[in-house]
């Protein structure tokens, strides 16, 4: 079982940056994939990116590439996201989740845990 907890959100100008927090729970964090995921108002649920269990592979979805950095820290239980240079379009909650699956799935249906997520605003 995990449980994870994100922070960090917020209102920022476009261009603007955010970091990320997902503390998780539990001894077995470095065991899982883990990502990042959003969604928008009256729209589904998409995938942002994902880190391995190392945290050395990365994969993120096309729009973000460039723009937004997943890293993790196992000593602390916590993966990020870095989001630079941000955009309107990128306002959305954001969740994180856990597998143990690998790090190019990224449909959230293969996604067991679940965070509350976390609300960016991005105005222009």
């Amino acid at each position: 079982q995990v449980q994870l907890v994100e922070s960090g959100g917020g209102l920022v100008q476009a261009g603007g940056s955010l970091r990320l927090s997902c503390a998780a729970s539990g001894r077995t964090f470095s065991s899982y994939t883990m990502a990042w995921f959003r969604q928008a108002p009256g729209k589904e649920r998409e995938f942002v990116g994902a880190i391995s269990l190392s945290g050395i592979g990365t994969n993120y979805v096309d729009s973000v590439k460039g723009r937004f950095v997943i890293s993790r820290d196992n000593a602390k239980n916590t993966v990020y996201l870095q989001m630079n240079s941000l955009k309107p379009e990128d306002t959305a909650v954001y969740y994180c989740a856990a597998t143990r699956g690998s790090w190019y799935v990224t449909e959230w249906t293969k996604y067991d845990y679940w965070g509350q997520g976390t609300q960016v605003t991005v105005s222009s």
